[in-house]
């Protein structure tokens, strides 16, 4: 058994924002830190108080994780960003909200003594003296100390109290992974044990010492056990009482904690054969369909995630066409009016939507990559609305004149127009680049929607139906928030976020297929109608060789496809490698780098050959490297084995945090199987004949702090966890199974009247019932499995910590 967390974040919106800028606005951004290390940084929103984000995040994290803190930054160009305030939400308060976190949070000011961090090794022993016991406590490291100096470290040392006496450690300079190794005793007060206090500080020549943490452990619990060893977090001072509340302005936050523990594969194996089972019945044949009864009974706030579990599940049983194909008839059968068809967020609505973006986000990117980029590159003034014309955002012609509004609408539709065109030969050209079980997907929908509306009058629906969720799910999403779907790095501005919008509904308008319907909405739109016309022609012709895929051919171009090593990752990166034993090279080289599931590679340019850089195998860690170690921020390290057997470090430097959590991300997804992964490394680089983090002199040392390799962000094309999904879906079932057992039964009832044909009362081998003793297993095998040994450690250490 192994116990899993994610953290899904909505960082929503900020309001009544204090200005930071002479011009009275501010330009605020949020850092989101977990235990006090940055995974994501949201885009800015430029001048205004009250920004809105709308940005999402999933992060994959172990279970011990301590708190999720929010820093609301403001954006400077010319000096350091200014901090605005925090919300932090510590692991127990989420655990107090199964159902996720939601609301406005004040944001407060940031108190030099609340900001700690890293962790502290510590053995505590109650010992017999000469007629007495004495207290002894045995300091032996820290890790990952929060850095208070300029040079992007602390000279940390001990401040041990007990029963009103002090003693302190040596000063370890430069260091936030400092080792003392020092033992300190105290006459132990039998009668009144009181707490034994523990304090980090920063040592500094001319200022006050800093505060970096301290750990508070309760002697009458120590005499019991009489020694205790491990690792402590380092927690803040008393908090101090504020007048300021809702001065700096507040935060809404949607935050969503949740722990899985996920049994062995084995386990989950009864329930996956009884839904892939059912698949491949049809409905025709067995109207009490188990997957119909499991769309009934999901709400629609649960839905995406449902349709997204049970996606994956079938995509790694190869059945997610089948699938795809039942849930078809499944809502073509109930639909009535041709143009309700899809429509809804049914189930099937809900899983080709999750579909698309598992199996074909890099076909979206090679589709619309150079589409966006232009229009971001170019930020032209686009307008078709009278009422929203601007004429100021124009300028002047060359005729020193300032333009009129018809020219202005008539400039952007030309612009527009351009757009489209590109858009629709990228679209129309791309039908090999488009994955085949896609395809096959749409060749299935689009054969239903024939079957089941062969009328004249609904020629055209079949055509909608497939563009309905490729271009209307899919690509129109994509063009108006390509940050969402990482075709950008930031947000758009307002004019280029306007000229997104327009070439969003007229790429709606072309997957409408021109209905007067879309017409009548937006009468200005009508200077694009002969682009949108002749958009919608080429889109039934691209259909028509999309679908156009046999069989053979469909495995074909899978068997061509799972031979090839298709990049997870790709982009430009900063290379700076270590050069034998001598100092490190003085630059970073910017290369291109490609991650596949074999190898870590580069290039000169995207399009040079490639060089096989490290095989995936021989990985060992990827992780965070400090800044001062180079003067750099978003540098990262991979260790591996070099082809002689030794461990070797590479360094890529990123742009931004973004980028670096997720090339981290993506490297340690990619290895998760791997044999041989680190436990801890070094966060500095070997130079001067030592460590620059913990100071150690043998090369070969042991790492001063633990790796993270289970911190990772969740993308769509992360590789297939089964196992998780798995439970996923066992759990929101066990949710639900009383509302399908009622359901069940009303359907049974109504079958046995005679209403329903084909039913049979007295069925124990059909999939509802079936389903429920699965569940009823999994429930058993959940409340007799056994605590790992991180948890059964994770709890006796923190008996001691108050």
């Amino acid at each position: 058994m192994a116990k899993r967390s994610s953290l899904s974040i909505r960082i929503v919106e900020g309001k009544n924002l204090p200005a930071k800028d002479i011009t009275g606005s501010s330009d605020p951004y949020c850092i989101v830190k977990i235990d006090n290390e940055p995974i994501v940084r949201t885009a800015t929103v430029w001048k205004t108080l009250s920004p809105f984000w709308g940005e999402e995040y999933k992060v994959h994290l172990p279970p011990t994780f301590h708190s999720v803190s929010f820093y609301v930054m403001d954006e400077d160009a010319l000096s350091r960003d200014d901090v605005i305030g925090k919300v932090c939400l510590t692991r127990d308060v989420l655990a107090e909200h199964p159902k996720g976190y939601s609301g406005w949070l004040h944001l407060k000011e940031i108190d030099p003594d609340e900001e700690v961090q890293g962790e502290i090794h510590l053995k505590m022993e109650i010992v017999r003296g000469q007629g007495s016991q004495k207290l002894r406590c045995t300091v032996f490291e820290a890790r990952d100390l929060a850095p208070k100096d300029r040079n992007g470290a602390s000279d940390p040392f001990v401040r041990v109290r007990y029963n009103g006496k002090t003693q302190e450690s040596s000063i370890v300079k430069k260091s936030c992974y400092p080792r003392w190794n020092e033992t300190f005793e105290f006459e132990l007060e039998e009668s009144a044990p009181g707490t034994l206090c523990v304090e980090a500080w920063d040592w500094d020549l001319v200022s006050r010492n800093d505060f970096l943490g301290k750990v508070v452990v309760n002697i009458q619990g120590l005499q019991a056990a009489q020694r205790e060893e491990g690792w402590f977090w380092l927690r803040p001072d008393q908090s101090k009482t504020r007048v300021d509340e809702g001065s700096l302005g507040s935060l809404q936050l949607q935050v969503w904690l949740q722990d899985e523990t996920v049994l062995p594969s084995s386990l989950y194996q009864p329930l996956v054969q009884l839904l892939c089972r059912e698949v491949k019945l049809s409905p025709k044949d067995h109207p009490v369909q188990l997957i119909s009864l499991i769309e009934e009974t999901t709400t629609a706030e649960c839905r995406q995630e449902v349709a997204t579990n049970l996606v994956k599940l079938f995509l790694g049983q190869g059945l997610v066409k089948e699938f795809l194909d039942l849930l078809f008839q499944l809502e073509l059968r109930r639909t009535v009016e041709a143009n309700t068809l899809f429509r809804s967020n049914s189930l099937a609505s809900k899983s080709m939507e999750s579909f698309l973006k598992v199996s074909g986000m890099q076909y979206l990117h090679s589709v619309l990559g150079p589409t966006i980029n232009q229009v971001f590159e170019e930020k032209k003034y686009v307008e078709l609305d009278p009422s929203k014309v601007e004429i100021k955002d124009v300028g002047c012609s060359g005729l020193h004149r300032v333009q009129t509004e018809s020219e202005v609408m008539e400039r952007s539709a030309q612009t527009l127009q351009s757009y489209l065109g590109r858009l629709l030969s990228a679209i129309s050209h791309s039908v090999r680049m488009c994955p085949a079980v896609i395809r096959a997907t749409f060749r299935q929908l689009f054969k239903r929607v024939q079957e089941h509306f062969p009328e004249n009058k609904h020629q055209n629906l079949k055509f909608i139906a497939v563009t309905s969720f490729l271009c209307l799910r899919f690509f129109s999403p994509a063009i108006m928030a390509p940050k969402l779907f990482h075709l950008r790095e930031k947000h758009a501005d307002a004019r280029t976020s306007r000229t997104l919008l327009l070439l969003a509904k007229a790429v709606q308008n072309m997957g409408n297929m021109d209905t007067q319907a879309s017409r009548a909405k937006e009468a200005w739109m009508e200077p694009l109608q002969p682009m949108v016309q002749e958009g919608a022609a080429q889109l039934k012709g691209f259909i028509t060789k999309l679908i156009d895929i046999e069989e053979k051919e469909e495995l074909d171009l899978q068997r061509a496809l799972s031979l090839q090593a298709l990049p997870v990752k790709e982009g430009p990166l900063f290379i700076h490698k270590a050069k034998g034993k001598g100092p490190l090279l003085p630059s970073f080289k910017k290369l291109h780098f490609s991650l596949t599931s074999e190898a870590l590679s580069f290039a000169k340019t995207p399009s040079s050959k490639k060089v096989s850089f490290i095989t995936l195998a021989n990985i060992q860690a990827a992780e965070k490297v400090e800044e001062k170690s180079f003067g750099s921020s978003h540098v990262m390290q991979i260790i591996y084995t070099g082809e002689a057997g030794q461990s070797e470090t590479a360094y890529l430097q990123c742009k931004c945090v973004n980028e670096l959590n997720q090339w981290l991300s993506a490297l340690r997804k990619v290895c998760l199987n791997n044999q041989g992964m680190l436990g801890c490394y070094h966060p500095g680089i070997f130079r001067g004949e030592k460590w620059s983090c913990c100071h150690q002199k043998e090369k070969t040392s042991l790492g001063c702090d633990k790796t993270r390799n289970r911190v990772t962000l969740k993308e769509w094309n992360d590789p297939l966890d089964l196992d998780l999904e798995a439970q996923l879906l066992y759990r929101h079932l066990l949710g639900v199974q009383d509302t399908m057992r009622e359901k069940y039964l009303e359907l049974t009832a109504l079958g046995a009247s005679g209403n329903i044909p084909n039913i049979q009362s007295e069925a124990p081998e059909d999939g509802p019932t079936q389903l429920f003793q699965v569940l009823q297993d999994l429930e058993d095998a959940h409340r007799s499995g056994p605590l790992t040994t991180a948890d059964q450690e994770k709890n006796s250490l923190l008996e001691l910590q108050t």
